[in-house]
């Protein structure tokens, strides 16, 4: 049986230069002390962008328009894939499903800086990251996260679906 999750990531912050990622990590809901990407199940019949956007408003309290697919991440050993997407954000709530019910807990970091506190005990979110690090390097020419506009954030998203190839893309 394939897992299927979802997970969010990153916002795009703009002012004096150079433009810069932070990522949004939410506390684990078994290990309240370690941060991790939000993730969560797909519903039947449930397509993984909008799986994305509902994961991550009831995980991070954050909403917003889905944007395009960044990339695919498959794992065999727990056979599942992982697409993560850019979601624009419209809203951040204050309180939100998971912050009521199990006191979730949700923090911007440096890209660096996530890459360390995911490393220690979650590295396959780790992978998203440095996925999405290489992809938005100002020295490759060639941005995968689009502008954003003014007063918006920039979020990744990404979903966890059956059915995999044996490729990491």
């Amino acid at each position: 049986m394939f897992q299927r999750t979802f997970l969010k990531m990153c916002k795009q912050t703009k002012g004096a230069q150079p433009i810069y990622l932070q990522v949004l990590l939410v506390s684990s809901s078994r290990y309240p002390d370690q941060w991790i990407v939000p993730g969560g199940g797909m519903e039947p019949e449930e397509e993984p962008g909008g799986a994305a956007v509902r994961e991550v408003y009831e995980e991070a309290g954050v909403k917003g328009k889905l944007g395009r697919l960044l990339g695919i991440f498959e794992n065999q050993d727990r056979k599942h894939r992982t697409y993560v997407y850019v979601l624009t954000v419209t809203e951040v709530l204050e309180d939100w499903e998971d912050s009521v019910n199990i006191g979730r807990k949700r923090e911007w970091f440096k890209v660096e800086d996530a890459l360390k506190v995911l490393q220690c005990h979650k590295p396959v979110h780790a992978e998203y990251l440095e996925k999405l690090k290489l992809g938005c390097s100002p020295t490759n020419g060639n941005s995968v996260v689009p502008p954003i506009p003014d007063n918006n954030s920039l979020y990744v998203t990404s979903a966890q679906t059956s059915s995999l190839p044996s490729t990491v893309r």
